[in-house]
């Protein structure tokens, strides 16, 4: 792992996230002139390949947390955490998965749990049986490799439905993935 680089503000963040060509960046969400929610948008519309984006806050606030996750974050931690998450999440990223930090894990659950389902998107109607069974086991948490052994079949098996799921529903990350599976009620109707 190495920095490549630091920005002042988040116009700034979006330009290096451009030329640099990094995989992960670590974003503060609170910054001068581009707020950190409006540059992840804007490095997930506008950087290709677009990094990984870890949002990071000293302020433990529902809209700031959701916000991140709408506009593209991979992970999210606060400030007053301990550095290995950090780490943790950063890693995370660059292997396409979503870390979000223990303090809040609990919280955004049981809001997304509250969130009225909706009529499930067309995307979820072009999922195959399989495909709905992987997104059920991502949406529980499950890493790759335990969804294999949970439905015997191989890792690489997994992350070829996990891709194609993401693909169908439109979706760039597993945090993504969870967050449509409790907004669209996808677990309670296994």
């Amino acid at each position: 792992m190495e920095v490549v680089g630091e920005a002042v503000d988040g116009a700034e963040a979006v330009e290096k996230a451009r030329w640099l060509g990094v995989d992960v960046v670590v974003l503060d969400l609170w910054m001068p002139r581009m707020d950190g929610v409006a540059a992840i948008r804007r490095i997930a519309e506008s950087v290709n390949p677009a990094p990984a984006v870890v949002a990071l806050t000293t302020f433990d606030v529902d809209e700031y947390l959701f916000g991140a996750l709408q506009a593209g974050a991979a992970g999210f931690v606060l400030k007053d955490s301990e550095p290995a998450l950090l780490v943790e999440a950063v890693r995370a990223a660059s292997k396409g998965q979503g870390l979000i930090d223990p303090q809040v894990t609990r919280r955004a659950i049981r809001r997304f749990a509250q969130i009225a389902s909706r009529p499930a998107p067309i995307g979820l109607n072009l999922l195959t049986p399989r495909e709905l069974e992987v997104l059920r086991h991502v949406a529980r948490g499950l890493s790759n490799a335990e969804i294999a052994r949970a439905l015997t079949v191989g890792e690489g098996t997994v992350k070829t439905h996990v891709a194609r799921v993401l693909a169908k529903l439109g979706l760039r990350t597993r945090v993504h993935l969870v967050i449509y599976a409790y907004e669209h009620a996808i677990l309670s109707t296994s």
